[in-house]
């Protein structure tokens, strides 16, 4: 019995990192179709670079509007872009903010309404490198009919190649691991439905 639970726990062990080492090949390196246009961008708070990202994107005419998804609570699109120094006048008009989500499901479910009520339905999804197989993954579950174009974003926190050699981005990339196993559960569970 106990060389049977062994062998049972280094099986797990075993396919977890091997699903560990898949879903580190996964991460995007670059943006999809850089040079596309989509109806509209997405970013997701939460990290650096993402919203000036965005922004940029905008200004060189990618999309007709930029929507944030996940935008605390009392944050308008002046101070984002004051804080991303742009310049308010030529933006302003062509941003909206999402309050609503506070995770990645919940920004997959403020986005798809959004873009219902627009009548939008091609996006150019802007989140960090690491948190994109997780993004896309909701995204596509959410709102199948919409067309995404991946958009991954460096983040200084998290050092692509050899990984592993790296405590901070070991720990960055195994919890987003995890979150994605338990989204993909969840998802299984559900049967694939979404309110």
């Amino acid at each position: 019995m106990i060389r049977r639970l062994l062998f049972l726990a280094l099986t797990c062990i075993g396919v977890w990192i091997g699903g560990l080492l898949w879903f580190a090949a996964q991460i995007p390196q670059a943006a999809d179709n850089p040079s596309a246009r989509t109806d509209a961008i997405v970013v997701l708070t939460g990290g650096s670079g993402r919203l000036q990202k965005g922004l940029d994107l905008l200004a060189d005419d990618k999309a007709e509007k930029l929507f944030v998804s996940g935008v605390y609570r009392g944050v308008e699109v002046r101070e984002l872009l004051e804080i991303s120094r742009a310049t308010p006048e030529e933006l302003q008009c062509c941003i909206t903010l999402g309050y609503e989500a506070d995770n990645t499901r919940g920004n997959a479910i403020e986005t798809r309404n959004w873009l219902k009520q627009e009548g939008y339905r091609s996006i150019r999804l802007v989140t960090a490198s690491y948190h994109m197989p997780r993004s896309l993954f909701e995204f596509r579950r959410v709102m199948p009919q919409v067309e995404i174009i991946a958009h991954a974003v460096r983040s200084e926190n998290y050092r692509q190649d050899d990984w592993w050699r790296w405590p901070g981005s070991a720990r960055l990339l195994i919890s987003e691991y995890n979150k994605f196993l338990i989204a993909r559960v969840v998802s299984f569970l559900d049967g694939g439905a979404y309110l």
